[in-house]
């Protein structure tokens, strides 16, 4: 399994960045994903989350922390084994380390991560 992260950078408050997350080595379109964060001094924490969408009848499911609702959007496109992050509004909260990670088999599995930093 390996995801690679990107699309973090430096960007004012009030700005978007949007985080991508290439996936390889399981059947990515059967698993959930995920993104978490980390800030310094702090623990990892989810952000966001979607299902698999496998199952046509259910569609994708979304979940967000609440500190992030109504801002971020996590979006997946099976074909291209890409999840996505949109983050809009940003706060200098959101400064932090974001993952990717898929729980596949008995193991949870991270990526190496990309840093957002939110600052004027």
């Amino acid at each position: 399994v390996q995801l690679v992260e990107s699309g973090g950078g430096l960007v004012q408050p009030g700005g978007s960045l949007r985080l991508s997350c290439a996936a390889s080595g399981f059947t990515f379109s059967n698993y959930v994903m995920s993104w978490y964060r980390q800030a310094p001094g702090k623990e990892r924490e989810l952000v966001a989350a979607i299902t698999s969408g496998s199952e046509i009848s259910a569609g994708e499911m979304t979940n967000y922390a609440d500190s992030v609702k109504g801002r971020f959007t996590i979006s997946r496109d099976n074909a291209k084994r890409t999840v996505f992050l949109q983050m809009n509004s940003l706060k200098s909260e959101d400064t932090a380390v974001y993952y990717c990670t898929v729980a596949a088999g008995t193991s949870r599995y991270w990526g190496q991560g990309t840093q957002v930093t939110v600052s004027s």
